[in-house]
């Protein structure tokens, strides 16, 4: 499957890389938005899909490392898609942490 999310805002301000995109059509949510400091997820928010469940994974995240996000989340298939609300924020966060940031 090749990658047709989105990534519509990736900057930084004071520290925070700030990401907001928009994931593939093949799932649920509509929307990803999340910070990153000093190599760490924070403030992690999905907009649709599962709310309970998104809202966990956050939770879970909130501080946690880019790698263990990264290992964790790659590869989830959700009900036969193959990929996954969780899935998508590994695939952007991978693209992200692999460019640098636009101004």
């Amino acid at each position: 499957m090749g990658e047709d999310f989105r990534i519509l805002v990736d900057t930084v301000e004071n520290g925070v890389r700030h990401v907001t995109a928009a994931p593939s059509s093949l799932v649920c949510s509509k929307l990803i938005d999340f910070d990153l400091v000093d190599g760490k997820i924070h403030n992690l928010r999905y907009l649709g899909g599962c709310n309970g469940n998104l809202q966990a994974l956050g939770a879970l995240l909130e501080g946690a490392d880019t790698g263990f996000a990264l290992e964790r989340l790659s590869g989830i298939n959700c009900s036969g898609r193959g990929t996954s609300c969780s899935d998508q924020f590994a695939r952007v966060l991978r693209t992200v942490l692999s460019k640098p940031v636009t101004k």
